[in-house]
């Protein structure tokens, strides 16, 4: 089962994208560290990074403040 925060993530990158059946998120981690990794289309990537960088920032802190109500810390990797 996903995480709260993957699912974030996921929500969130499908609702900016064009191609949302090509969003792939993937989590790794044990106890208290998580990483979770956006993919996404192509020709998407910068709807998801936005102009410098603010989107993908935004995308960074929603995801910290589902971390913290897991108890974990996170690291959001979006692409290569």
């Amino acid at each position: 089962m996903a995480s709260m925060m993957a699912e974030i993530v996921e929500y969130l990158a499908k609702g900016l994208v064009d191609n949302p059946d090509e969003v792939r998120v993937s989590e790794t981690g044990d106890r208290d560290r998580v990483a979770v990794r956006l993919d996404v289309g192509e020709d998407d990537w910068g709807k998801v990074i936005g102009k410098g960088g603010r989107i993908a920032s935004s995308i960074r802190a929603l995801v910290k403040v589902a971390a913290v109500r897991e108890d974990v810390r996170v690291n959001l990797e979006i692409g290569d």
